[in-house]
């Protein structure tokens, strides 16, 4: 394995903290629709080396491997002692088993969300991570997306949230409902955006096609005051991924699809004729960028750094819980 050293920010100490150009050893296990891609970032990313993709499936490892002039295992067990790191993007009730097998071996996981089924599962994750002193990063791929990472900073104190997130069905995550699946990219956003306690959660939904809940809506309100109101389908017509947010003075628009962001802000130095305050819009179209690119090289930097991950398995925890518990309410 790579040689380890302790840093720590708050609470969590990280076993990381290596020479930059020390090679890691990198592995995926799932190749399905993401851990194909996350197997070619490795691949281009200099200083990691792609040591071997895992897949249940022989036949598709096979595929992959040959693709991308790696190996193929059918174990995720026969990657400990082989790798420093890897991305677990095998379906998601396989996460848990999975990320505890490789933390176990002293072994930095990126696991896709939602990290696990259950918040035990989450919590012992987290537990293992520290023991042994490993980078544990959650998939919230949305953190990474240009359009809110560019307006980022401007949300300071949002009273009220709208976010729609709506999708045409497809297999790939109807392991879960909805909420588990959509919703919690969302979910993830307002928990890390707003800063109180979650107060009260009211929600709907239904099935729709499968037998999990396809279609929801939520209700999330804050001890702060603020109210976020969010929907997730994965039954309609189109891909929609909007997001509203709010505040005194300003409100803030981002289109994670077409990475378009929107900011409009009170100015109340220039009123017009009849005294109404004037607005200020920004609107930026930005460069498409590679989300999935960004958020591995955000993983090979908190390894070689020793610093916490930008979405740590603290975050996953809480988004989890608050996703589960709005599934709860729609039972």
């Amino acid at each position: 394995m790579t040689p380890k050293a302790t840093a720590e920010r708050g609470d969590d100490p990280i076993n990381v903290g290596i020479n930059d150009t020390a090679e890691l050893r990198m592995a995926v296990v799932g190749t399905g629709y993401l851990g194909r891609f996350h197997a070619q970032k490795y691949q281009q990313l200099e200083h990691c080396e792609l040591v071997a993709i895992c897949d249940v499936d022989p036949k598709r490892g096979a595929q992959i491997a040959d693709e991308l002039s790696t190996k193929a295992v059918s174990d995720h067990k026969a990657l400990i002692g082989q790798v420093d790191a890897v991305s677990v993007a095998s379906p998601t009730t396989t996460h848990y088993a999975v990320a505890k097998d490789l933390l176990a071996a002293g072994i930095h996981v990126l696991v896709e969300k939602p990290m696990t089924v259950t918040v035990a599962e989450a919590e012992e994750l987290i537990a293992i991570a520290k023991r042994e002193k490993c980078v544990l990063q959650v998939g919230h791929l949305e953190r990474f997306n240009p359009a809110l990472l560019a307006v980022a900073d401007q949300i300071k104190s949002p009273i009220f949230i709208e976010s729609n997130r709506l999708a045409p069905f497809t297999m790939r995550g109807s392991d879960v409902n909805v909420v588990l699946d959509l919703m919690i990219h969302d979910i993830d956003i307002i928990m890390h955006l707003v800063d109180a306690e979650l107060t009260a959660i009211y929600a709907s939904g239904t099935p729709v096609i499968w037998d999990t809940i396809d279609i929801a809506n939520a209700r999330l309100e804050f001890s702060n005051g603020c109210v976020a109101n969010v929907t997730a389908s994965r039954v309609s017509e189109k891909v929609l991924r909007r997001m509203r947010f709010f505040q005194k003075d300003t409100y803030i628009a981002v289109d994670f699809q077409d990475n378009v962001s929107r900011v409009a802000k009170v100015d109340r130095n220039k009123p017009d004729h009849d005294g109404i305050p004037a607005i200020d819009y920004q609107n930026d179209k930005l460069e498409k960028g590679d989300a999935i690119l960004a958020e591995i090289e955000a993983f090979v930097h908190a390894i070689k750094t020793g610093t916490r991950p930008l979405v740590s398995g603290e975050d996953g925890l809480r988004a989890l819980k608050t996703a589960i518990e709005i599934g709860q309410k729609l039972n």
